[in-house]
């Protein structure tokens, strides 16, 4: 490179994570698209009208059927960011503008998602265990500028694994229009031991002449890079489409699963944005 994940989405919006993107993948892996809500943009102007600016996105995309493979397969993209919340007693988050950055520092939620591996997924994968969808929860923090975001996530996983990953970025962020937004900028994927082992790991049990056993160790896992480009047009409606290409490193790349598969993924992905806006 989901109602679940949407409302997981919303709840960590109201209570921590001025914004995030949910964007992807209902069977592989899914990298979050943030665009946080900066710190400085709490004000207690009563005036201001209760409600919610949030934008959804739906579309379809490719991924790798799961890491490591070299098969694609054609998925739902589907994206929610929440831009501004105006409580009840006046506290006001964010910004009405949902198609403007926010500029400074912030703090956000994290979301991930990496579907089911099923051995019967590639024969290369056969008699090997199943591993269950891994939600991934967790929180970061970035800076935003006129013309680049940095950018670090950490989150646990539950489910098809309960170790730590980490995403680190930098986009450069170029508007050659006002109805243009481009940015590109390089990605770096770290997961801990019990990470590493669900996904590259080989088991005694699942190890033949062809794939041997394998244990390996946590640490920097992958790094790659991303463009995204969106295109307002109008107040409520845009398009938007990524191109995410990751590639294994260390450990990772030494799997036989890997080694069987590729060590290049892509993640293509396409969709309508709305706006929405309610007030009460």
């Amino acid at each position: 490179m989901k109602t679940t994940r949407t409302a997981v989405a919303l709840a960590l919006a109201v209570i921590g994570a001025p914004t995030f993107g949910l964007a992807q993948d209902l069977s592989t892996d899914t990298a979050v698209s943030a665009e946080p809500l900066s710190i400085d943009t709490l004000s207690t102007q009563n005036s201001r009208q209760r409600g919610f600016v949030f934008s959804l996105r739906g579309g379809a995309g490719m991924k790798p059927k799961y890491l490591g493979s070299d098969d694609y397969e054609v998925t739902p993209d589907l994206g929610f960011r929440l831009h501004r919340f105006t409580l009840s007693e006046g506290l006001d988050y964010g910004s009405g503008d949902a198609w403007n950055d926010f500029r400074g520092w912030d703090l956000h939620g994290s979301f991930d998602y990496i579907g089911r591996r099923d051995s019967s997924d590639d024969d290369a994968l056969r008699g090997m265990d199943d591993i269950d969808p891994a939600y991934e929860l967790g929180f970061g923090f970035g800076y935003t500028a006129e013309n680049y975001n940095v950018y670090s996530d950490f989150r646990r996983g539950f489910g098809g694994h309960e170790g730590w990953t980490a995403e680190a970025g930098l986009d450069l962020i170029a508007r050659p229009t006002r109805e243009w937004r481009l940015s590109m900028g390089p990605r770096l994927y770290w997961g801990s031991d019990e990470f590493a082992d669900t996904y590259f790991g080989v088991s005694a049990s699942e190890a033949t002449a062809d794939r041997p056993a394998y244990d390996p160790d946590g640490g920097l896992l992958g790094g790659g890079a991303e463009f995204v480009a969106r295109y307002q047009l109008n107040d409520d409606w845009g398009l938007e489409g990524g191109v995410t290409w990751r590639k294994f490193m260390n450990d990772a790349l030494d799997s036989p699963i890997v080694d069987s598969g590729a060590e290049d993924q892509w993640t293509i992905r396409f969709g309508v944005i709305r706006v929405v806006r309610m007030n009460f």
